[in-house]
């Protein structure tokens, strides 16, 4: 990682106007979980001109950098982490009406599930699926986002993509590769960031999609556990539920420190309190262990492990 000095960089950042700067920022409190360390550097941005633009200035400089948004999708070390973090709140909503069929576009800041149940509420179907996702749009297009049968590759039209020393493109759904929970963008971080997107919606009638809203509201709230989380911790292997084997596998319900696999759905860990980044990843390790040993599947993590990882837990440096 290239070497670069906090305070250096804060005055300069402070001189270019991109936004906010604040040093030494705990993290916990822009995760979904209430978890991890805090950033040298926080930039916190408020347009997608201005998030282009830092992003610009920053590989322009080999300054590393993250941009984080809703948080719901990556644990972060207890010690932080050791790079300028953009905290992306561009977060402008378009809806078209268009000759092809209604559209939205929205900045990769914008709340996933804020975009859904504003289209439900314009009778606008295709993205009832969404509206019970944490997270940000940026966030759900790198990852491939889905639930209840829907995802992003099923209704991204395209999305507006920046690389270092390029001007801004539009990619095509297709160009960016998308699989299961996965992408082009999530097998190349830190060589692309996502400044809006553009999904397809079709006319409906508003009570059918407020209804087919309720029905998902309604089943998450009864079969996905409640509190503090990042939601699913684990991929599904194929052919099978990452949280029936490690219910199987007898670890529903355990804890380390503040951290609980949850007693009602165990793909998914509970931040209890008090919970830190290495009790959560004590039972990441715990429920990959244990479900290879007992049905021979290893485990793909779906959330992305950020920050600076030291001792017998971590890798002893910056993932």
């Amino acid at each position: 990682m290239p070497v670069w000095d906090v305070e250096t960089v804060a005055r300069a950042l402070q001189a270019e106007d991109f936004g906010r700067v604040d040093r030494q920022v705990s993290l916990a409190r822009f995760t979904s979980a209430r978890v991890g360390g805090a950033a040298d550097l926080l930039l916190t941005i408020r347009s997608g001109d201005h998030l282009g633009a830092a992003a610009s200035w920053l590989w322009a400089r080999e300054i590393p950098f993250r941009v984080l948004g809703g948080g719901s999708n990556v644990l972060i070390a207890d010690a932080g982490i050791r790079e300028v973090v953009v905290l992306n709140k561009a977060a402008e909503v378009q809806f078209q009406d268009r000759p092809s069929g209604p559209a939205v576009w929205a900045e990769s800041g914008a709340g996933l599930g804020s975009v859904a149940r504003r289209a439900v509420e314009r009778g606008l179907a295709g993205m009832e699926w969404a509206a019970t996702i944490p997270g940000t749009i940026g966030g759900a297009v790198v990852g491939n986002a889905g639930a209840f049968g829907g995802d992003v590759a099923g209704c991204l039209e395209a999305a507006e993509i920046l690389q270092p020393a390029l001007s801004a493109e539009t990619w095509p759904a297709e160009r960016l590769a998308y699989r299961y929970r996965g992408s082009w963008l999530k097998d190349h971080p830190g060589q692309a960031i996502v400044l809006s997107a553009t999904f397809r919606l079709q006319p409906d009638d508003r009570r059918a999609c407020r209804a087919r809203l309720a029905a998902y509201l309604e089943q998450r709230q009864r079969t996905q556990a409640s509190g503090p989380s990042w939601g699913s911790m684990f991929k599904n292997p194929p052919g099978d539920h990452a949280g029936r084997l490690i219910e199987a596998a007898g670890l529903k319900g355990v804890r380390r420190g503040g951290a609980q696999i949850s007693p009602v759905h165990a793909n998914f860990v509970i931040n209890r309190g008090e919970a830190t980044a290495t009790d959560v990843w004590a039972l990441i390790q715990l429920a990959r262990r244990e479900v290879t040993q007992k049905f021979g599947v290893q485990l793909e993590l779906e959330i992305e492990r950020l920050g600076e990882w030291i001792g017998p837990e971590g890798t002893g440096g910056s993932e």
